[in-house]
């Protein structure tokens, strides 16, 4: 097993434990580090200190000397610290006076000439404990040299130490306890909602009843949670009408597939029940009429599926709009109305030249079959933004009401009854062109014309170098 493995295998399961483990982790260190610096503080304090009184007491024990240069015997006790003991040393280490707790013994710490630092002698063993603060240093009293030699135990560094100790080895677990057990229960409090969350989804997906139409539990919070809350219950909400949509799409191709299959099959199954009378030409022409609509049909959906799978504009490049809607103008216009075309040579737009064709060329199939006797269409440069081209293409029909001009997008919508199956139609032709339009980071609108009619807005975004 490598040691990832093993890490991965020993990694506790929910994000409250590996919360509350790092957490733990976090903060054994910052409070470790915390006591070891507050040690090295307190012990470097208490250091200063006891340097300090030990000096201050040579200090005291030369004041105590006469004019004469004679020291009292016993020397006076430290002022500061009771504890503190005090040697007088002739220059070749001879005692002149001590403390009461070192009556008649010769030096414990001896002060040679030219030294700094005393230095314990044999004395001291049995009498002296191993750890004191020693301070020497020459002085001369009454015109005679002397060494004063003042030390104490330390002991308050050993109640530091022992102060450290107990912090560490009780306070330290105590406090680590105090803080996991906090961590535990804040974590386990804050994370409840996303359980909730996840219960639900779960229950919400579930294939043996899914049911889109339930939404996830809002802790009612402005936070992270709050917001995973409302974010989820918002795709859920795109879910339930994504899924709606497909079923009335299915429904619909569906109806839309049957009904031209269909009506081969009626009138071939009649030829044959009679095909000695049967009018076998009329029958083929209708066939051929069923199978024309159906092929267009499937091409539709083909077109629509590619633009749902984020394929269409696979190819982009550059597209001169004049040449291709007038190409598009001479194969559309039927007879009885004419199409006028303002296009400004040069002007292109970037995009795939057979979706934009499919494109444009639904447009106008729809404008030249409900208009009376005119159809304009106009590409200029977008003036309200720049990058974009504007495309209208106006008629004369009857127009499409202002509570349906974002319905006529959506699949299998037809607004006239009688302009359905006897036209052709497949109800599909304006949602190629949204989905084509959008598939080109371009948008497509449907107003009122000034001629009465139906007024569709094509943006698309400009190729480059493109004539304004």
């Amino acid at each position: 097993m490598t040691t990832a493995e093993a890490i991965g295998r020993f990694r506790p399961a929910t994000v409250r434990s590996r919360v509350t483990i790092a957490a733990g982790l976090a903060l054994t260190a910052a409070v470790t580090l915390g006591l070891v610096i507050m040690y090295l503080l307190q012990a470097d304090s208490a250091r200063r200190t006891v340097q300090s009184q030990v000096r201050t007491y040579a200090t005291q024990v030369q004041q105590s000397a006469s004019a004469a240069g004679t020291f009292p015997n016993p020397l006076p006790a430290s002022a500061l610290d009771p504890a503190a003991e005090a040697q007088v040393l002739t220059v070749d280490g001879r005692v002149l006076a001590a403390t009461r707790t070192l009556p008649g013994l010769p030096a414990v710490y001896d002060l040679p000439p030219g030294v700094t630092s005393p230095v314990r002698q044999k004395a001291a063993d049995g009498v002296v404990p191993g750890e004191v603060t020693v301070y020497g240093e020459h002085v001369t009293v009454g015109g005679r040299p002397v060494s004063v030699v003042t030390l104490t135990p330390t002991s308050l560094l050993s109640q530091v130490n022992e102060t450290f100790a107990r912090l560490l080895i009780i306070g330290l677990p105590t406090l680590l306890l105090l803080a996991c057990a906090t961590v535990w229960l804040v974590a386990g409090r804050a994370l409840r909602p996303v359980e909730q969350i996840r219960r639900a989804v779960t229950d919400i997906t579930d294939l043996s009843a899914a049911d889109l139409t339930q939404r996830v539990p809002e802790p009612g919070t402005d936070d992270e949670i709050g917001h995973l809350a409302q974010t989820m219950n918002a795709m859920l909400a795109r879910l339930e009408d994504s899924a709606a949509r497909q079923r009335r799409f299915v429904g619909d191709a569906s109806h839309e597939l049957r009904s031209p299959l269909t009506a081969i099959r009626t009138g071939l199954e009649v030829g044959l029940a009679h095909p000695d009378l049967a009018p076998w030409s009329d029958i083929a022409t209708r066939a051929v009429k069923q199978a024309t609509r159906l092929e267009t049909l499937i091409s539709d959906l083909l077109l629509l599926a590619k633009t749902d799978a984020g394929k269409a504009a696979a190819r982009s490049g550059r597209v001169e709009l004049a040449p291709l809607l007038a190409e598009l103008t001479e194969t559309t216009a039927p007879a009885g109305v004419a199409v006028s075309l303002e296009v400004p040579p040069g002007l292109a737009v970037t995009g795939d030249t057979a979706d934009l064709s499919r494109l444009f060329r639904n447009i106008m199939d729809n404008a030249t079959r409900h208009a009376r006797t005119t159809v304009r269409i106009t590409a200029l440069p977008d003036t309200g933004s720049d990058g974009l081209v504007r495309i209208t293409i106006a008629d004369d029909g009857p127009g499409i009401p202002a509570e349906e001009r974002d319905r006529v997008f959506d699949r299998f919508v037809r607004l006239d009854a009688s302009r359905g199956h006897a036209s052709g139609s497949t109800g599909l032709g304006l949602a190629i062109v949204r989905e084509i339009a959008i598939a080109h980071q371009g948008t497509v609108s449907i107003g009122a014309a000034v001629e009465g009619g139906a007024l569709v807005t094509v943006t698309l975004p400009a190729a480059a170098h493109a004539v304004s």
